[in-house]
């Protein structure tokens, strides 16, 4: 029952917010969460993002990364290669989808 309770929140913030917390543009029919911080390392906050965004972000950026220096998404977003992507993405359509190619991370 606590599964659906929080689910049932989660979709409420998403109609609320209606935007991806990565790149800003408005949601489409398909959405992902993004835990801020991993949960291996005991994330539990989650923001709303597109696919795209969601395997940018992981492609991009180690476990350990993304609850150390990147759990901030000003912070995240200044990288010179996720501020690329967020250039890039802008003008695509909210169900926009690309393949993601994965950087080497350590």
């Amino acid at each position: 029952m606590a599964g659906l309770l929080e689910a049932e929140a989660r979709t409420i913030a998403v109609e609320d917010s209606g935007r991806c917390a990565l790149c800003e543009r408005p949601l489409g029919r398909k959405v992902e969460w993004h835990h801020r911080i991993p949960k291996s390392q005991g994330g539990t906050e989650v923001v709303s993002v597109h696919p795209i965004c969601h395997r940018i972000i992981h492609a991009s950026v180690s476990n350990q990364d993304l609850a150390t220096t990147f759990a901030d998404l000003d912070v995240l977003k200044a990288r010179p290669d996720i501020s690329r992507f967020l250039r890039w993405i802008a003008d695509k359509p909210a169900d926009f989808h690309a393949p993601t190619r994965r950087a080497d991370i350590r």
